[in-house]
């Protein structure tokens, strides 16, 4: 079973770092509300970049040391994680 550590973009600018064993359904949640209480005054949020991992403590590890990146690493992050997504 495959797990996700994702980064969202919130209408502020700002970002969520979380995971999840399904991104799709994840974000409609915080979309509609239910997601973190983070990203309910923040809506909409939009999938900035996801990975995919082995475990969840993989997954949570991988969360962990996302949200200790700053605003500009993240950035930068998701900023290559597009170009590399696009090339395809």
């Amino acid at each position: 079973m495959a797990f996700y550590c994702y980064l969202l973009e919130c209408t502020d600018g700002t970002y969520y770092c979380g995971w999840t064993k399904d991104v799709v359904r994840r974000v409609e949640m915080h979309n509609r509300g239910q997601g973190a209480r983070y990203t309910r005054a923040r809506r909409p949020v939009r999938l900035a970049y996801f990975e995919e991992l082995e475990s969840q403590s993989e997954a949570m590890r991988r969360e962990r040391s996302l949200k200790k990146k700053s605003h500009e690493q993240k950035s930068d992050l998701i900023r290559q994680f597009n170009e590399k997504t696009h090339e395809s």
